[in-house]
């Protein structure tokens, strides 16, 4: 009995085991038999390709054309001073003002020395005079006649002497009043009144300074690779080479989006500083409503490169993996590719793309988190849209057409007729 009933439970557990076999087949087929999701919805668009130039940035400052220490040629008291700290002033305006009085009496004496000396010429005149008349008819010796001429040239240099003298001791009357050599703004006062100024030409006495504002010059350093590109572009005739002076710069503030200010750069060292390893340059721009003040460090935005015709794509579109950065484009079958790129410079809210594109490929421009290569996707067509239209300023282009610059882009059909768009 006890075997028949562990013979029949066997059989039960066979069948029983069969059974579940059978159930994890059929999950499996059922499973198998679910639909795939739906492709992923994705937006693609053909990179942007516009004609434009590169830009190079640096750090630069700011700083005065004109900067005057103002100080006295005369010594003497600080009588009264006539400017308001930190005020702008204009040229020729009253700052300062040194007792007048030893000055005036000094040109008072120099008045009298001079009418004296006036006086002496006159009369030695008057004598060589007659003597001449004298010594025509033998009245006079010549020996008289000679002492008279030499009196009379004594006196005339005597003459010329007080001259001087009370012309020196009326300049020492102006020098008392100290006036603005430049127009700008003038900084604190650094002697109040009632001190001894010492004037002149050694050890002078600072009053204040006075910084010119309008226009303003900015000055920054290039490293060397960046001065040793200008000037491979310029020998190849591909940039201005007029020692590329005359380049537009466009500038702006650390509080400011963009680059409001423009100038141009004016100025080129003659050498490399062996201590940095940098090339020392300066730009020269107009400052109308004073914005800019000298010291302020400043953005500084120069053409770096011949005309190019560059890919843009949004910056959201670019992926990293790790050191190497890729796009992911669509097929012609709506896969997705990674393609490993070579970035450019950024411009706005574009990244330029340097290697790995075409312009006919369609990168997806956005979500590219929850994409993954290989994976089919539907597509939506959107054309990437841009708002900037200046991509090569137009004192550049007339820059470079001017110079007759080397470069496809500008012959035959010249630069008005370059994509900025």
């Amino acid at each position: 009995m006890i075997r028949y009933i562990i013979a029949t439970y066997g059989k039960l557990t066979q069948f029983a085991m069969f059974f579940l076999v059978l159930l994890f087949i059929s999950g499996c087929n059922k499973a198998q038999q679910v639909a795939q999701p739906p492709a992923l919805k994705v937006t693609v668009g053909k990179p942007l390709q516009v004609n434009m130039i590169e830009w190079d940035r640096f750090t630069g400052r700011l700083d005065s054309v004109e900067t005057v220490e103002v100080r006295a040629r005369v010594s003497g008291y600080l009588e009264s001073v006539h400017f308001r700290e930190g005020a702008l002033v204009k040229k020729g305006d009253l700052l300062f003002v040194i007792d007048p009085r030893p000055f005036v009496a000094e040109l008072n004496r120099t008045e009298g020395d001079r009418a004296r000396a006036q006086a002496r010429y006159e009369l030695a005149s008057l004598r060589l005079k007659r003597s001449r008349e004298l010594l025509a008819t033998a009245s006079v010796s010549q020996d008289a006649f000679d002492e008279r001429a030499a009196e009379e040239r004594q006196s005339k240099a005597e003459l010329a002497s007080a001259k001087a003298a009370e012309e020196a001791a009326r300049l020492n009357v102006e020098f008392t009043k100290i006036t603005a050599p430049i127009s700008g703004r003038i900084s604190r006062l650094f002697v109040t009144e009632g001190n001894l100024i010492t004037g002149g030409t050694g050890q002078t006495t600072l009053l204040t300074t006075i910084v010119s504002l309008d226009p303003i010059y900015c000055y920054f350093d290039s490293d060397e690779n960046t001065y040793l590109k200008y000037s491979r572009l310029a020998r190849e005739g591909k940039r201005p080479n007029d020692g590329n002076v005359g380049i537009p710069v466009y500038i702006g503030l650390a509080d400011q989006e963009g680059f409001p200010y423009k100038g141009h750069i004016d100025f080129i060292d003659n050498r490399m500083d062996p201590n940095t390893g940098t090339m020392r340059i300066r730009a020269k721009l107009p400052n109308p409503d004073l914005a800019l003040t000298p010291g302020l460090f400043a953005r500084v935005r120069v053409p770096g490169s011949e005309v190019l015709e560059a890919l843009f794509v949004p910056e959201e579109a670019i992926g990293s993996d790790q050191s190497r950065k890729f796009v992911y484009v669509v097929d012609e079958k709506n896969g997705v590719d990674r393609r490993f790129v070579r970035l450019g410079p950024r411009e706005e809210q574009f990244r330029v793309i340097r290697e790995g594109l075409t312009a006919n490929d369609r990168v997806i421009v956005s979500g590219i988190q929850r994409i993954r290569p290989g994976a089919p996707v539907n597509p939506e067509e959107e054309q990437i849209a841009v708002e900037k239209k200046d991509w090569i300023p137009q004192e550049y282009m007339a820059l470079l057409k001017g110079q007759d610059t080397k470069h496809t882009f500008y012959h035959g059909n010249g630069l008005d007729k370059v994509r900025t768009d």
